[in-house]
């Protein structure tokens, strides 16, 4: 930093701690503050949908991942015991299916996710930075007009023996002011065109993630259902009825029942 920019910082934080205690009147544009607080809103969401977005891509990864090694161990388990039983070929079948899955998530769904929803959102919050910089130099313009303001107000209520001073405030405050009030103008203008763009800067967005997940859910149960094949035709009669649960109980009393397994 400059030593002219040094000084104008303790300048600022001089007039600051003024306005804190009521010696330096503090200018307020309630418009303003309304925008920019609508603003602030706006920016917190969409870091929000930008964390949230990537959390979700990460937990379709996740899932499938998950998925692959559970299909491992079953397909163990199934196949060590009879390789030729329904159990063996459902097993062999749910692995391959949740391989396929795996593979149209990495393939099909990974690169357009990140293309259509991810890049996008990035995008959007790549733009708070340049905005932030131009909301924080129009509060820097404020407190040099606030101050410039002081200044001449003291010289007209406390003339100086110096007759130039109060025509140096006076054109000092006049410069700070035009500056103020530019840069105040614009941003009271332009923040709401940035809210009112959200929604048809998110709408192919929005469309892509619906498309995603439904392509997700589909190839999900495409895959699932040729699985079903192998179990007999009751099983979802059997598990509607509750008979399902009864069956695990069944085989859980076997297991107590065991001198390895049972209480002592």
């Amino acid at each position: 930093m400059s030593w002219s920019g040094f000084k104008k910082s303790m300048n600022r934080a001089g007039t600051t701690l003024m306005q804190k205690t009521g010696q330096i009147e503090r200018t307020v544009d309630r418009e303003f503050a309304d925008e920019e607080g609508k603003y602030r809103v706006f920016e917190k969401e969409c870091q929000s949908l930008q964390k949230d977005s990537v959390g979700y891509l990460n937990a379709m990864r996740t899932m499938t991942a998950a998925q692959t090694r559970m299909a491992d161990t079953l397909e163990l388990f199934y196949g060590s015991a009879d390789k030729a039983s329904e159990g063996a070929m459902a097993g062999h079948a749910y692995k391959r299916s949740v391989d396929d899955l795996d593979g149209v998530v990495g393939r099909e769904l990974d690169q357009p996710y990140r293309s259509t929803i991810s890049e996008p959102i990035g995008k959007m919050n790549a733009y708070f930075p340049v905005v932030n910089e131009h909301i924080s130099k129009r509060n820097k313009k404020m407190i040099d007009y606030d101050a410039s303001r002081s200044k001449m107000r003291k010289l007209i209520d406390k003339p100086s023996e110096d007759p130039t001073k109060l025509p140096r405030a006076q054109q000092e405050h006049d410069e700070s002011k035009e500056v103020f009030d530019m840069l105040n103008d614009q941003l009271i203008g332009e923040l709401p065109q940035l809210l009112d763009l959200r929604v048809p800067f998110f709408d192919p967005s929005f469309e892509a993630m619906i498309r995603i997940q439904s392509k997700f859910a589909e190839e999900g149960y495409e895959k699932m259902s040729g699985v079903q094949r192998y179990f007999a035709d009751n099983v979802r009669d059997d598990y509607a009825a509750g008979q399902l649960d009864a069956q695990v109980e069944g085989v859980l009393q076997e297991m107590r029942e065991l001198s390895i397994c049972g209480a002592n």
